[in-house]
């Protein structure tokens, strides 16, 4: 699924960083010191090992790698498109209320995304501040310095969003340092611009790139997003355009991949099947797509456990669990299975808003609301069951377990499995496609960065600049590949590009941050979230900062957050 090139410098970056890390957390007593000594910076290689592993920190900070998934899950979790699956109210790692969930004290998740991305932005500090003693030619001085920058930006960019004015570190730190003040947000804003400029300039083209690599594009992309915080709407639309108009992307509009053969399958589909994501498969959409491989070191996925990467466990259901009517195993267990769903455990679930409202008149035409995407009505799946291949909405389970748990039928998205292709040795039974208690992750590369999120992100700018004519141009360019009715300029607004991006992006982007980013979180939960709407409060819109980092900030003042 990955690159030879990444896969083997993971795996020797992981082997090094076993005996030479030193991974306390970042913004406390503790200076962050990822090489310990002097000579670590020196040739090509040992650049090369240090950037490899600021791309497996943004992973595992995202995607989550088992020991910090309540934070990267919060993405999800408690927005406008998402809730706590199980609706229980008392649920401080699962937005089951807002006084919980976004309190300074909760260590699983506003201190996993502060710690989390700080420890990006001290390595990228580090590696930008040894480039100029080290070895490097003048070319490679440039290349590494532009991708240490791009990582810097982009953890800024998780920062500044979530938390507003907050320390700006662009220098390494070789000692204890206890005396951080925040910066205003648009200082950090303007850092991103430079940083992504610099990135745009340095990186290669994404011809020249291998899959999982970061290329200029990308790189314009975010650049684009930080222009539009910045209200510079006529630079966002000139540097998304540049990736748009790129010869070497477009969006995919026709079958393609592994299960392109599947006839309810469909282009959406396709591109969330094994092996479909990266350029090497034909996939001319991706912009930027996360590595992963099964049971290889460094690789984040594991058979023998769904922790890392494990969207198909937090959002699969739990109709596998259920009886039949008589009271008779009305499943076969967990499967490979479109009905199925893998081995869910529902902790997040969709808001009914986005399962059902956001389709409008297109729930029944627009692909990505149809069955194979969007799976609503699970059947019993046991031969030996009498209600065998009949819909378990239209004939509950006995003993009305759907009375006190109705969660365990829920409709949910099919991008977070792997249908029919779980790795072989995770199924029980493969001829019956039943799968093993440790199935859970989703097997398959995952994408950063999508062409899709540029058309969307340029109609944003377009939008705000005045031109919903070609704002709606844009959007209608991801409504035709998906069949959606197109729309008027009149038509456009934020909260429509919003919905767009919750019907095209939905578990690839990081929709709090989104939110956070438009400045819509608290109006948004409020209207299509009815499980948070009562408790989510206006001050919301900022994230608190760790108790834990103001504490240990002794010698300085680190501000909380209004509200907390």
């Amino acid at each position: 699924m990955k690159s030879k090139y990444t896969h083997i410098t993971i795996y020797i970056l992981l082997l090094f960083l076993s005996v030479s890390c030193n991974e306390d957390d970042f913004l406390k007593e503790e200076p962050q010191d990822f090489f310990v000594t002097e000579t670590a910076y020196k040739n090509i290689d040992q650049f090369q090992s240090s950037l490899i592993d600021l791309y497996a920190k943004t992973r595992a900070a995202i995607m989550g790698d088992g020991t910090n998934q309540f934070g990267a899950m919060a993405q999800y979790f408690g927005t406008d498109m998402f809730q706590e699956g199980r609706d229980e109210e008392n649920q401080p790692t699962r937005f089951g209320n807002y006084a919980n969930s976004y309190n300074p004290t909760n260590g699983n998740i506003v201190s996993f995304i502060w710690n989390d991305y700080y420890k990006i932005v001290a390595n990228a500090n580090t590696i930008i501040a040894r480039i100029e003693n080290s070895e490097l030619t003048d070319s490679e001085k440039i290349s590494v310095g532009a991708e240490a920058k791009f990582f810097r930006a982009f953890a800024y960019r998780y920062l500044v969003y979530h938390f507003g004015d907050v320390p700006l570190l662009t220098e390494e730190i070789a000692e204890p340092k206890t005396d951080f003040t925040r910066d205003s947000k648009e200082d950090v804003l303007n850092l991103m611009v430079q940083d992504f400029s610099d990135a745009a300039a340095g990186l290669s083209d994404i011809t020249e790139v291998e899959d999982g690599r970061l290329h200029n594009l990308v790189a314009q992309h975010y650049l684009a997003e930080t222009y539009i915080s910045l209200g510079e709407y006529g630079q966002a639309i000139t540097a998304a355009s540049v990736v748009i108009d790129n010869p070497a992307t477009s969006l995919m509009t026709e079958r393609f991949g592994s299960l392109a053969s599947d006839t309810e399958g469909n282009v959406y589909y396709d591109l969330f099947r094994v092996g479909n994501q990266n350029r090497s498969s034909g996939n001319t959409e991706a912009l930027w797509v996360a590595q992963m491989e099964v049971d290889v070191p460094g690789g984040l996925l594991s058979t023998s456990s769904a922790g890392p990467a494990n969207l198909e466990r937090m959002h699969g259901p739990l109709s596998w669990t259920l009886v039949d009517p008589d009271g008779n195993p009305g499943t076969i267990g967990p499967s490979s299975t479109l009905n199925s769903g893998g081995r869910g455990i529902v902790w997040i679930k969709l808001t009914k808003f986005w399962e059902k409202d956001i389709w409008g008149d297109d729930y029944d035409i627009d692909i990505r609301s149809q069955r194979i995407n969007l799976f609503r009505d699970p059947v019993y799946d046991n031969p030996e069951s009498a209600y065998f291949g009949m819909s378990m909405l239209e004939n509950p389970p006995a003993n009305n377990v759907l009375d006190d748990e109705p969660w365990r039928i829920t409709p949910y998205l099919t991008k977070v499995t792997t249908i029919g292709q779980h790795p072989d040795n995770l199924y029980a039974d493969k001829e019956k496609m039943l799968l093993k208690n440790s199935a859970g992750s989703t097997f398959r590369d995952r994408y950063f960065l999508r062409l899709a999120a540029t058309y969307l992100l340029r109609a944003e700018a377009y939008h705000l600049n005045g031109d919903n004519a070609n704002a709606a141009i844009d959007i209608n360019k991801i409504r035709a590949r998906s069949n959606g009715s197109l729309i008027n300029a009149n038509e456009v607004s934020i909260d429509y590009i919003l919905d767009e991006r919750g019907r095209e992006l939905s578990f690839e982007e990081p929709r709090r941050l989104v939110l956070h980013r438009t400045g819509k979180l608290v109006e948004r939960v409020r209207l299509q979230n009815s499980f948070n709407t009562d408790d989510i409060q206006d001050f919301h819109n900022l994230a608190p900062i760790p108790l834990s980092n103001i504490e240990a900030n002794v010698t300085g003042e680190l501000k909380q957050n209004p509200g907390y």
